[in-house]
């Protein structure tokens, strides 16, 4: 069954952006959403290592300066009129409510919004919280950005995590390889599903009960390119 790829859910993210946002990116797929922001939107993107205006990723070695990179370590390119500054800013921008979104990857999500992306408890698994707890509780809106299912087939959006939480009840929305999600006062609500998968299927691999929206979308994924 063929959903989203990395690059298409990124493209998707991209589009829902508001103009005018300022949106910090996190490690991982986040990150690709910096190459899909519409030309038509004034879009402002932050990243945690202290740059603001932050590009898209530069793949042109030529091109390559290893002094602007972005929090996973990769080139970026700066914007007009972009700016990189220390932690200590960057750190007052996250938590002082500066940032009208932050876009994370996840672990678990419940169907109560809770948070889990640092840690799966594995052993010879790292910590590595960084500035996640930081941005969930500063940010004034939450979208993650995961696989429907883990590598093993488990459901990760979850009645309850059982992963250490990064934060309660911050999510928003969840955007999957196959759905788009809201967090609702109510419970989950798909406001979008893929074409390859019916919403009986869906469910069956989300351990939370799900809600089809009245006017829930089925689109359609296109071949998925290679990445």
């Amino acid at each position: 069954m063929q959903g989203y790829s990395r690059t298409q859910l990124a493209a998707r993210v991209a589009r829902d952006i508001e103009d005018g946002w300022y949106v910090n990116l996190g490690i991982g797929t986040p990150e690709k959403v910096a190459d899909y922001i519409p030309s038509d939107k004034e879009i402002i993107l932050h990243s945690e290592n202290g740059i603001l205006g932050m590009g898209e990723t530069v793949t042109d070695p030529a091109q390559v300066d290893w002094d602007l990179i972005n929090a996973g370590k990769r080139p970026i390119a700066l914007r007009q009129g972009g700016s990189f500054f220390d932690h200590v800013t960057s750190f007052s921008m996250m938590r002082g409510g500066h940032l009208d979104l932050c876009l994370l990857g996840a672990y678990q999500v419940s169907e109560q919004g809770d948070l889990a992306n640092w840690w799966t408890g594995g052993e010879g698994e790292m910590p590595a919280v960084g500035g996640a707890m930081d941005l969930v509780t500063g940010a004034r809106r939450l979208y993650v950005m995961m696989d429907h299912v883990s590598k093993a087939g488990e459901p990760k959006i979850v009645n309850a995590c059982t992963y250490p939480l990064t934060g309660k009840k911050v999510v928003d929305r969840i955007y999957t390889d196959f759905a788009v999600i809201d967090v609702a006062s109510d419970g989950l609500l798909v406001r979008e599903l893929v074409d390859s998968i019916t919403f009986e299927t869906l469910q069956q691999w989300t351990q939370a009960p799900l809600m089809p929206a009245a006017d829930m979308r089925i689109v359609t994924i296109e071949t998925r390119e290679t990445e």
